[in-house]
């Protein structure tokens, strides 16, 4: 079932608080220097705006731990969204309290008002109702656009949503919800999914939830030294959960037993240290010597998987092949990269890093959709349901 759309409610002269994700990396002097995120919001707001909503905008930045941090200011936010909006945006020093409930009141239809970084008070990650309830205020509609937190029960995505009447799905949210829900409820076949990252621990949920419905899981990452280890081979000074062993070898069998082609890496590149200055060797065989570490995968592998890629109706990609980082360890990601964007198949990208190897690579228009949640698309893929979409209601 799809949720409620910002489409479907109207919004004229009525306050609207909507919640999206600002979550955006500054520099030194408080400037921003990526703002994907407030980009990514732009449609709901600009809807909202042209329905006549009096708009209240609120998100998180960064990490203050229920302290006043001015590093994590929302303040840069609000000035590079009116620029983009080119209209002015007003900013309330506080997300609560007088000084917000003042800038509330002043709104005019049309106009729009982002409030200060809701982690200021620690009472946004505890759920508290009491400050859900002063975050709702006045507010007539509650939009929630923040997919990214959308796996978090905190105030402004979950508690809030029993103090507002009408409560809805923004673009950003709706089309996350489109696509992760293709790849879950309706996948095409042959579905390919790739795998990589550090540790086998963080992502079993979603691997068991593969394991049903892929038909070929490529494996990439620190991740797939603990498989291949798991398997009985050699794998030198290369990072291994070795309390995983037994869970990889689950994880394996289970593959088996449903006839996933469940690929590991057949030929890596390593060196004798995770260093940018280390020299990168290719080694042609499963096993890596004991005095060096993979950090990416081989030639040989990149070939195969590149092959499945290319044979993909579905892909769905969580996680890089290597230290893409560092360039010498970049090249598995770079070719996967590549390969997916150059794929017929409908292509998911999920998960900060992998999103990051896809703008590092340059192939982001060759993808049909990167998810702007790396926490909540991975909880998502994985079967779990997230508490800031299930506090919304169904169209």
């Amino acid at each position: 079932m799809a949720k409620r759309s910002i489409r479907d409610v109207d919004l004229k002269g009525k306050v609207v608080f909507m919640r999206v994700d600002f979550n955006v990396p500054l520099n030194d002097h408080g400037e921003i220097t990526d703002d994907t995120r407030i980009r990514a919001s732009l449609p709901s707001i600009q809807l909202a705006l042209e329905k006549g909503a009096k708009l209240v905008l609120a998100s998180h930045l960064g990490r203050p731990k229920g302290k006043v941090n001015p590093k994590m200011c929302l303040q840069p936010a609000a000035e590079r969204l009116a620029t983009l909006l080119n209209k002015p945006v007003s900013f309330a020093t506080d997300c609560v309290g007088p000084e917000a409930d003042k800038n509330v009141a002043e709104l005019k239809e049309g106009s729009v008002v982002l409030l200060e970084n809701l982690r200021f008070h620690k009472e946004e990650e505890a759920n508290d109702p009491e400050f859900a309830k002063q975050l709702a205020g006045k507010a007539e509609v509650y939009i929630n656009d923040a997919f990214g937190s959308a796996h978090r029960a905190h105030a402004s995505t979950e508690g809030i949503t029993h103090h507002v009447a009408v409560k809805a799905a923004g673009l950003l949210m709706e089309k996350e919800l489109e696509y992760l829900g293709k790849a879950l409820g309706n996948p095409q076949h042959p579905y390919v999914a790739i795998v990589g990252g550090a540790k086998v621990s963080d992502k079993i949920k979603f691997l068991q939830n593969l394991i049903g419905f892929a038909d070929t899981i490529l494996i990439g990452g620190a991740m797939a030294y603990t498989f291949l280890k798991a398997q009985g081979v050699e794998v030198g000074l290369s990072r291994v959960e070795a309390d995983k062993l037994d869970l990889a070898k689950e994880l394996l069998e289970q593959a088996r037993q449903k006839n996933v082609n469940f690929r590991l890496p057949q030929d890596h590149v390593v060196a004798e240290k995770l260093d940018a200055s280390a020299k990168a060797e290719t080694i042609d065989s499963v096993a890596i010597p004991a005095d060096r570490m993979g950090l990416d995968i081989g030639p040989k592998t990149r070939g195969e998987y590149a092959g499945a890629i290319k044979q993909a109706k579905m892909i769905i990609w969580n996680g890089p092949m290597g230290v893409f980082e560092i360039d010498q360890f970049a090249q598995g990601t770079m070719e996967v990269a590549q390969a997916v964007a150059e794929s017929e198949a409908v292509s998911i990208i999920g998960g900060g890093d992998s999103v990051a190897a896809v703008h590092k690579a340059g192939v982001e228009a060759g993808i049909t959709h990167i998810s702007t949640g790396g926490g909540a698309s991975l909880e998502f893929l994985s079967g779990l349901k997230l508490p800031g979409v299930e506090a919304l209601p169904e169209k």
